[in-house]
């Protein structure tokens, strides 16, 4: 192949964007964090890819693109379990997920409607190489930053990837694949893969939270409707927050409070009562009162429910949320170590 390494974008998606895991520490002068909103399944598919876990990839919400290859890409897909499929020399095959899957010039991958979660995560070996900004090259929408142009995917992009994008594909999935058969069939694939870390197992889903500043400013009666009900997340809903249906939420007393930071989860309840969860476009600061703080373990998670599904809010203690989020990151280092091993295991007889 000559030319700079790239892909094209056939069908963009209902909202495909460029992210990392965000722009952080410009939330002082106003920018705000971005990224992926579910960071641990883009830096699952980094690692399957054989990539260092920051680097940038596709955020894929519901129904996903149609994307051509131009040259050997190695990639892997994570997070909603998609239908996904590839067309290689004309032929259709389902897309393997969550493992490496190697491509070649002319092949296409489409991924179409989720069969359970809400948002996919597209790496490639050597990552999307869009220019970076302020340290990131994540996709903020409502400011027009980042990513391509700063905005979603549309028809026609092409998407820059490393300039050894092609040779290091062939490379690392020969790595792979140097001690033991590709899957079989096709020689695309690995005959492993790793399970998914953020889906959710149970409907309403629990999502623990500390408690708020502004805990205090609230009637027993509310408090109590939001640790023991549940909730449903609005269509209106998006990167930026999640609003939530139920019961509503009376404060003791009426008036405004003074605007402070406001962070990912922050739990806010507006003057209509009903709470919304800050997500990863969240604004940098607020002025409605702060009931909780989503556990940071829970962010993935809540991130792969789409509009309809329901949410319970269940109290936990600032150790307990640092032990939970303490476990996730440990446990995510060790299937990145296990995958790291597949790609650094000596070959057979030495």
């Amino acid at each position: 192949m000559t030319g700079a390494a790239c892909v094209l974008v056939e069908r963009p998606g209902m909202l495909t964007t460029v992210q990392d895991c965000g722009r952080h520490g410009w939330q002082h002068v106003g920018v705000v964090p971005s990224g992926a909103m579910d960071c641990g399944s883009l830096q699952l598919a980094n690692a399957l890819v054989g990539n260092s876990l920051d680097l940038a990839g596709l955020e894929i919400t519901l129904r996903g693109p149609t994307l051509l290859f131009q040259g050997a890409t190695l990639l892997a897909l994570t997070g909603a379990q998609h239908d996904a499929r590839l067309t290689l020399d004309g032929r259709e095959m389902p897309c393997p997920l969550n493992r490496p899957v190697l491509l070649h010039a002319g092949d296409r991958l489409t991924i179409d409607q989720p069969r359970h979660g809400f948002r996919a995560y597209l790496a490639i070996a050597g990552g999307i190489d869009v220019t970076p900004l302020l340290g990131s090259r994540c996709t903020y929408l409502a400011a027009a930053m980042g990513g391509v142009e700063g905005r979603a995917l549309k028809k026609g992009d092409s998407l820059p990837l490393a300039g050894d994008a092609y040779a290091l594909a062939q490379a690392r999935f020969d790595q792979l694949t140097r001690d033991s058969a590709p899957a079989t069939g096709q020689r695309r694939s690995v005959r492993w893969s790793v399970a998914p870390r953020s889906l959710p197992c149970d409907e309403p889903t629990v999502v623990r939270c500390v408690d708020g500043h502004h805990r205090h400013l609230f009637t027993p009666e509310a408090l109590a409707a939001f640790e023991a009900g549940s909730y449903r997340i609005s269509p209106q809903s998006n990167r930026m927050g999640y609003r939530m249906l139920g019961a509503r939420l009376e404060r003791a007393r009426p008036g405004d409070i003074l605007s402070e930071p406001t962070a990912l989860g922050t739990v806010q309840v507006p003057a209509d009562g009903l709470p919304i969860v800050l997500m990863a476009d969240h604004q940098t600061t607020g002025g409605y009162a702060k009931i909780a703080e989503v556990a940071a373990a829970d962010i993935g998670r809540l991130a792969q429910l789409r509009p309809g599904q329901e949410v319970r809010f269940v109290r936990c203690t600032l150790p307990e949320a640092r032990a939970l989020a303490q476990a996730q990151h440990q446990a995510l280092q060790v299937a990145v170590q296990a995958i790291r091993l597949k790609y650094n295991a000596p070959t057979a007889g030495h």
